[in-house]
């Protein structure tokens, strides 16, 4: 495949996305610019990352540390802002610290204070997102929603963070539409605490209406932007 095909593959699933953001904005009654569109692209090289940039998009997600930083360094004169949305051990925090401009993943005490030591020593400010374990099995990621609000307050009173608000993915099996309400509900309870932390990642591909019902602000689409064909990594 050319490049230039692969940036026309590319574009016609952006315009696809778009529509389908439009359609569930409409069908929600908010405004399409209330929604941040992060193109998740890992697996995906970094010359994906750059016709999604030439098409306008300014927002892209990685999931693992070795990959993400090499397409951070790759793309540095894109201005881009990097989002860590993948689990995050705690001795990937210096690396993912240097590049990414959001961490959605953020789910313990230990790691906010990782976090938040490396965003001091880089000089940076990171913002970063709760993530809540929805189906309350922390095991594959996130704060059971009882112990959201003590990792909220640690982020938000560490400094080289800030508390940006909260991320869930659906749980495998159930109705996206009410694992997002009670997202939306956890969302709600750390705004009251902290009014500044407005943001809700939720939605991938394949739900991303039922996110836009429920107040989601940043949606990670994937397969919908990139595709399905085998993905490489350069």
């Amino acid at each position: 495949m050319t490049e230039t095909t692969r940036r026309d593959e590319i574009a016609a699933g952006l315009a696809e996305v778009e529509a389908r953001v439009a359609e569930a904005c409409r069908a929600a009654g908010r405004a399409r610019e209330e929604l941040t569109l992060i193109a998740v692209t890992k697996t995906y090289p970094a010359s994906d990352v750059r016709h999604l940039a030439a098409l306008g998009v300014g927002h892209v997600g990685e999931n693992r540390d070795q990959e993400a930083s090499a397409k951070a360094r790759d793309c540095a004169d894109l201005g881009l802002a990097w989002h860590f949305i993948g689990q995050l051990q705690t001795n990937k925090a210096r690396s993912v610290a240097r590049y990414a401009d959001v961490v959605h993943s953020v789910d313990r005490p230990r790691l906010v204070a990782a976090l938040g030591a490396e965003a001091v020593r880089a000089g940076r400010e990171i913002t970063c997102l709760v993530q809540v374990a929805l189906d309350d099995d922390p095991a594959r990621g996130g704060a059971r929603p009882r112990d959201v609000p003590a990792v909220a307050d640690a982020v938000a009173g560490t400094g080289g963070l800030r508390l940006g608000g909260v991320m869930a993915v659906a749980p495998l099996g159930e109705e996206p539409a009410r694992a997002f309400a009670r997202l939306r509900q956890v969302a709600q309870a750390v705004r009251e605490a902290h009014p500044d932390a407005g943001i809700i990642s939720a939605g991938m591909s394949g739900d991303l209406r039922e996110a836009v019902a429920n107040g989601a602000t940043h949606l990670r689409i994937g397969t919908a932007l990139l595709g399905h064909r085998k993905p490489f990594v350069r």
